[in-house]
């Protein structure tokens, strides 16, 4: 029997390293650039949150249509691991402890005395009805909901005004500031340059003078959107990097914004897996400083700005484009404070705690980087997230290295150094600039009910798939997202596509689930069809772009999607689960027949159809105590597995054509 131990929680050792000391908290006495106090927490035990396994997303729960629908490999892979990029979790049996996350749901306990991983914790996902019913009790009548203006109202500047301390670095370094690590960003300054670098008119913002203007040292990145935040998703990002000061020096000292390109383009290529022959070290005034492969260097900074979708922003009429609205639904950031390396032992400690400071709103992820986040309270202004809200994070961004004393980490097996974007940033000039979710412009004359606009880019070829990327994904999802739902504008799309009177071997049928073996059959039809149409590149338009209603939703998909999130805002039920469906999706029931079947956990039968709400594991006084033992129909020999998934594409930037 395999050894799987916790789908998505390893625990690890991980260090506290202090910065410099201060000794007051009087802000005045902040306002130099290189002025600091400790980032000081304290260990808690992550039993004590009501969700001490926040860390699994909601998407890992999902049923996967008898293997037809394998949202796992797109997290739970083996390849940066493998080429030992960065410091990756490798998640599909290539550690036999570790285990294969895209065959076992192998949630598992770090504390028996905790409720199970194995119970789907994600309450709004799930049982959308219990949102409903919160919602029902604080009397809001939703109808009164104007959500094109709510979505096209700002609130990301009123919380960036509530920074303290030096306006160019992002960490107030004021104890117990609440917004201690807001990103130093300033949306006023936004949107970005056409070279991608955010300048501003405010002296006191800037780094240094470029000759183009005050630049901030914050540069925005432009990359293939994921399946995770996406318009159909109802969530889309910007993300921003900046680099420490040094990184924008020549070798004499000074400000150089061609060095400092030099030494973002050096980082691309070390993320991404292409360091040319020679290259061993930044250049200027970091030329000290050594190119590690896969690896960011201290003090990158990452800004994330999670947007609500409205179809209208494609940055013309609009001040950001690709469908991000100018609402967001949270501000991300992230600071690299310590190095991994991939050369550093896998240390498991099953009951690990957390590493946060409350009061500051931060945490450590365990692999060198401090995260913090800021979300809509309920009247839709930013705050401060809760340690466990913040957990959430770790379960998507962190690793497997670390040091004493002790400490939880969690992650994925696709991240380069914990980081989703820029892996998948677009090569060159075209990867910075504002993220425009493939050059998405606005269709004026769409009604609600039509899909919104159309992309103008096509799909990136993933370099070791040598298909495109999104083409990828639709091969082996057959969905929108991790989720492996299709919102009805695509499906109706894909039905009108893919017929036998043009060509396919059938027509691509309706989900149906009367019976389990109808189910299966049609969703094996689902799969073939799906190939079919992208083997025949007609997911391509006749120019070679992406067709529209496979990424955009209709204006009316979007508002009822914002709608449905902002019942989360309303009653800030954020730690059981921030997507909302309206109906649970069916991913999420129980299709099986007796010789795939499972019990809940008390031994209790399901019914066909019924939502499944948790599934049994492993009660034998082994090293698999509390370790889930469902398998998820994932055949490890199919056509529908791959354990060597990794997002990087091909160099020269090069896109599927027709």
């Amino acid at each position: 029997m395999k050894k799987y131990l916790y789908a998505t929680i390893l625990l690890f050792v991980g260090g506290l390293t202090l910065v410099s000391c201060g000794s007051d908290d009087d802000s005045s006495k902040f306002l130099e650039h290189n002025s600091s106090i400790p980032m000081q927490g304290e260990f808690r035990a992550r039993t004590l949150f009501e969700n001490p396994y926040a860390n699994i997303p909601a998407q890992c729960y999902i049923e996967t249509s008898y293997g037809t629908q394998n949202a796992c490999l797109f997290c739970h892979s083996n390849a940066a691991a493998k080429q030992k990029l960065g410091n990756t979790t490798p998640q599909a049996g290539f550690d036999d402890i570790l285990g294969n996350l895209q065959l076992e749901y192998a949630f598992g306990a770090a504390d028996r005395f905790s409720v199970s991983p194995n119970i789907n914790p994600w309450e709004n996902t799930l049982k959308p009805e219990k949102l409903d019913e919160a919602f029902a009790t604080l009397g809001i009548e939703e109808t009164k909901w104007d959500m094109q203006s709510y979505i096209q109202t700002d609130n990301w500047q009123e919380a960036y005004n509530k920074k303290r301390g030096d306006k160019k670095v992002s960490n107030s370094h004021i104890k117990e500031d609440a917004f201690r690590l807001f990103p130093a960003l300033n949306p006023s300054a936004l949107p970005a340059d056409s070279d991608g670098f955010v300048r501003t008119q405010n002296e006191q913002e800037a780094l240094f003078n470029d000759d183009v203007g005050l630049n901030t040292g914050w540069r925005s990145v432009n990359f293939m959107p994921y399946g995770i935040f996406t318009p159909h998703t109802g969530s889309v990002s910007g993300i921003y990097i900046r680099l420490d000061a040094k990184f924008m020096k020549d070798s004499n000292g000074s400000f150089n914004l061609e060095i400092y390109k030099q030494n973002l383009e050096l980082l691309e290529q070390a993320i991404q897996d292409r360091i040319e022959n020679g290259m061993t070290h930044y250049v200027g005034a970091a030329s000290n400083e050594g190119l590690d492969r896969g690896l960011f260097p201290l003090k990158t900074e990452f800004a994330h700005p999670l947007h609500y979708v409205d179809v209208e922003a494609d940055g013309v009429d609009s001040k950001f484009p690709g469908t991000r609205s100018a609402r967001v639904k949270e501000i991300r950031y992230m600071y690299k404070w310590k190095m991994h390396y991939t050369n550093e032992p896998i240390i498991k400690e099953e009951n690990a705690p957390l590493y946060f400071n409350e009061k500051e709103a931060w945490i450590d992820n365990g692999a060198g980087w401090w995260m913090s986040a800021f979300i809509e309270n309920a009247q839709g202004d930013l705050r401060a997230q809760t340690p466990e809200e913040l957990m959430q994070c770790v379960g998507c961004h962190s690793s497997r290295y670390s040091f004493e004393p002790a400490q939880f980490t969690s992650g994925t097996g696709n991240t380069i150094d914990t980081v989703w974007s820029f892996s998948r940033k677009f090569a060159g000039d075209l990867g910075w600039r504002e993220m425009d979710y493939l050059g998405y412009k606005h269709n004026t004359n769409a009604s609600s009910t039509q899909t919104s606009g159309k992309a103008n880019r096509g799909d990136p070829i993933n370099r070791d798939a040598a298909i495109g990327e999104y083409r990828k994904f639709l091969n082996h999802v057959v969905g929108a997202s991790l989720y492996g739902d299709m919102p009805k504008s695509m499906e109706i799309y894909l039905r009108s596509v893919i017929t036998k009177a043009n060509g396919y071997s059938e027509n691509f049928p309706a989900l149906e689930f009367e019976s389990v073996e109808e189910l299966k059959e049609i969703q094996e039809s689902r799969l073939r069809l799906i190939r079919e149409f992208t083997s025949k590149k007609e997911y391509l338009t006749s120019e070679g772009f992406i067709q529209a209603p496979l990424l955009y939703p209709t204006l009316q998909e979007s508002l009822d999607g914002a709608k449905g999130y902002r019942k989360v805002v309303a009653t800030q039920r954020y730690t059981k689960g921030k997507d909302y469906f309206g109906e649970t999706l069916f991913t999420y029931k129980y299709y099986r027949d007796t010789n795939t079947s499972f019990t809940h956990i008390d031994g209790a039968a399901y019914e066909l159809g019924e939502t499944i709400t948790d599934r049994p594991y492993h009660t034998e006084e082994t090293i698999l105590l509390g370790v889930g033992k469902v398998e998820t129909l994932i055949e490890e020999n199919g056509d529908n597995y791959d354990a060597e998934y990794l997002p990087i594409f091909a160099y020269p930037q090069e896109f599927e054509s027709k």
